[in-house]
C-alpha cells in the first residue's frame, strides 16, 4: 500500500510526542546502526493459539500498526515495510482452555501441536486453524495490512531450516543462555528441541542424547518405548522452544520491529542473546503493560475472562476499542463492560477537536494514529453516555423513538445525515439492554430530597420554551444549594439513583434537555408519589 507524505507532516512528526513516534524513530536508529541496511523493514506481531483471540492480541497488532505508520512518516515512505502476523500454532496443547466444547474429546488431543488437534467447534481442519480464522476475520474487519504467517507451514515447508540448522551448530551457546535461567529439575531435560514424535504426533519436551550436525539431525529417547530415535530439526520434525523458537523467527524472518507484554521481558532479553549468537542483531521493540480484568487479574485467553473482541463491538465502535489500545500503553488497564462507554466519549472528543488543531498538535491527536492521518469528520451533538441515560429515562429500546428525542434537541437530525450518531444509538440500546437494565435500582428519595424534587418540579414549570442544558444545569445548582445539602455531588447522585435507577450520568442539564423538561417532571412526580 503506498502513501503519500508530505514533507511539512514528515518534519512536524520528528518532534512529535506521540508514543508511536518515539518507536519509530528508535527503530530508524537501530537501523542506521546495521552494517547490512534491510531492503524491507519488517514488523511483527505474535500470537499463540492454544485459545481463542482477545483484545490483548488485538492490541498488540493496532500499536504495532500505528508504529509502522509513524516510521514511514518519519521516512515519507521511502523504506519499504511489512507487517506480518505469526501465529504458533506448532506448539503442543498443554491444558485444555476452559471456554471450548468438546472438553473431554480435546483433553485426548493434549500435547499435540495445535495444528494437529481437532476443531472442538466443527468448523475448521484443527484447533489452530479454528482460531487462526478467528484472529484473521477481526484483522481483516478492521482492515490491517499485514500478511499471516503460520508457524506449522513455516517449520514444514523449510523456511526456517538454514536457522535450526545454525541453532544445532551453536547448540552449546544457546544451552548456556537458557540453563542458568532454569531450575534443577528442568535443567536436566532441557533441549533447545522439541521433537515431534512420529509415532504419537505429540510435541516432545525430552532431553537430547546425541546431535549430529554435519547430517543435522538429533537423537532422544522415546519416553514411553524408551526407544532410540533419530531425527533431523529441519522440515518440521521439530519446533523450538519458547524463548528459542522466538530469537530462531527473528534471525530466519529478519524481524525489524515487535513489541511484547511485560510478563515477556526476561524471554525478550534471552531470546536476545540468542540472535546475537546467531549473528543476528534483535529487534526494536518495547515492554507494554498487561490488560488486567474487572479483578485486576492478567487476561488469559485459556480462561477467557476479560472482554472477547466481539463483545466490545457489539457496545461500542472499531475506533473507540483503538483508541484504548492507543492509551497509556506503558500502564496497566482494566478492560471490563464498564470501560467502554468512557472509552466512546473519549474518541468522540478526540475527533470533535482534530479539526481546529494545529498541524504539529493533531500529530499528538489519538485520531490521527488511528485513522492513520485523515480523521473523519463527526458532527454529533450528544454524548455516547448522553445517549445511554436517554435509552435508560425513556426505558425504550427502539431507535425510531430514541431518535424522535434526538430531532428535537438537534434540530431536526435524521440517521441518514449522522450516521455515525445512528450506530452509536445501536450500541447503546444493545450496552442498555444487556448492562444498565438488568441492574436499575431505583430508591426512594429522603424527606430533603423529597423536599428538594419538589421545588426543582415547580421551578421547571416556569422554565421558558427551549431552555439550554446550561441554564437548566444552574437551576439545579440553586436548589440543591437552598435545601443545604453537604456535598452537590449527593444532590445530583440522588437525582439519578431516584429518576433512573442508577448512581451516576452525564452533567444533568443536557439531560433535561434532550429528554425533555415536561418528560422530566413526569419521572420526578412519578417518584414523588
Amino acid at each position: 500500500m503506498s502513501i503519500n507524505f508530505d514533507k511539512k507532516t514528515t518534519d512536524l512528526a520528528q518532534d512529535s510526542k506521540a508514543w508511536p513516534f518515539d518507536e519509530a524513530r528508535k527503530l530508524i536508529k537501530r537501523l542506521e546502526r546495521l552494517k547490512q541496511k534491510p531492503d524491507t523493514v519488517l514488523f511483527e506481531t505474535g500470537y499463540g493459539p492454544s485459545g481463542l483471540p482477545h483484545i490483548g492480541t488485538f492490541g498488540e497488532v493496532a500499536r504495532t500498526a500505528m508504529v509502522r505508520h509513524a516510521f514511514r512518516t518519519l521516512t515519507e515512505d521511502k523504506w519499504p515495510t511489512r507487517l506480518i502476523c505469526f501465529s504458533d500454532d506448532m506448539d503442543g496443547l498443554r491444558k485444555v482452555p476452559d471456554n471450548v466444547p468438546e472438553q473431554e474429546m480435546m483433553a485426548g488431543h493434549l500435547d499435540e501441536p495445535l495444528t494437529s488437534v481437532p476443531d472442538p467447534f466443527g468448523t475448521h481442519d484443527s484447533f489452530g486453524a479454528h482460531n487462526n480464522a478467528r484472529l484473521m476475520v477481526f484483522l481483516d474487519t478492521f482492515g490491517f495490512e499485514y500478511e499471516f504467517f503460520s508457524a506449522t507451514e513455516c517449520y514444514k515447508s523449510g523456511r526456517l531450516d538454514e536457522t535450526l540448522l545454525k541453532i544445532l551448530s551453536h547448540y552449546d551457546k544457546v544451552m548456556d543462555v537458557i540453563l542458568p535461567t532454569l531450575g534443577e529439575v528442568r535443567r536436566a531435560t532441557y533441549s533447545p528441541f522439541l521433537p515431534v514424535c512420529p509415532r504419537t504426533g505429540k510435541v516432545l519436551q525430552v532431553p537430547m542424547t546425541a546431535r549430529d550436525e554435519a547430517a543435522g539431525t538429533i537423537t532422544y529417547k522415546d519416553p514411553e518405548t524408551d526407544d532410540e530415535m533419530t531425527t533431523p530439526v529441519t522440515g518440521g520434525a521439530v519446533k523450538c522452544q519458547w524463548k528459542v523458537d522466538w530469537a530462531m523467527r527473528w534471525v530466519a524472518l529478519g524481524v525489524d520491529y515487535e513489541m511484547a507484554g511485560k510478563d515477556l521481558i526476561d524471554s525478550v532479553r534471552l531470546s536476545g542473546a540468542i540472535a546475537r549468537i546467531l549473528g543476528t542483531q534483535p529487534p526494536e521493540g518495547f515492554s507494554y503493560e498487561l490488560f488486567l480484568d474487572e479483578n485486576a487479574e492478567k487476561i488469559s485467553k485459556s480462561r477467557g475472562n476479560g472482554l472477547t473482541i466481539e463483545e466490545w463491538l457489539t457496545y461500542a465502535s472499531p475506533e473507540s476499542l483503538s483508541l484504548y489500545m492507543f492509551q497509556s500503553p506503558r500502564k496497566a488497564k482494566r478492560l471490563y463492560f464498564d470501560v467502554i462507554p468512557k472509552a466512546v466519549d473519549e474518541y468522540l472528543s478526540h475527533l470533535r477537536s482534530y479539526p481546529a488543531l494545529e498541524a504539529d498538535k493533531q500529530l499528538n491527536n489519538p485520531v490521527w494514529h488511528i485513522h492513520e492521518g485523515f480523521a473523519p469528520e463527526a458532527e454529533l451533538p450528544i454524548s455516547f453516555n448522553l445517549l445511554l441515560n436517554l435509552v435508560s429515562a425513556s426505558n425504550s429500546e427502539d431507535a425510531a423513538v430514541l431518535w424522535g428525542f434526538i430531532r428535537r434537541y438537534a434540530g431536526g437530525a435524521t440517521p441518514e445525515e449522522h450516521p455515525l450518531l445512528d450506530h452509536l444509538v445501536g450500541y447503546a440500546i444493545k450496552y442498555f439492554h444487556d448492562f444498565v437494565k438488568p441492574n436499575k435500582s431505583y430508591r426512594a428519595p429522603t424527606d430533603q430530597e423529597r423536599a428538594a424534587l419538589a421545588e426543582l418540579n415547580e421551578k421547571f414549570s416556569g422554565l421558558p420554551e427551549g431552555a439550554s442544558g446550561e441554564d437548566i444545569q444552574t437551576l439545579v445548582y440553586e436548589v440543591g444549594k437552598a435545601h443545604d445539602f453537604e456535598n452537590l455531588r449527593d444532590w445530583f447522585r440522588a437525582l439519578y439513583e431516584v429518576l433512573l435507577g442508577q448512581s451516576q450520568g452525564p452533567r444533568f442539564g443536557n439531560f433535561v434537555e434532550l429528554y425533555g423538561v415536561a418528560e422530566t417532571r413526569a419521572l420526578i412526580e412519578k417518584a414523588l408519589k
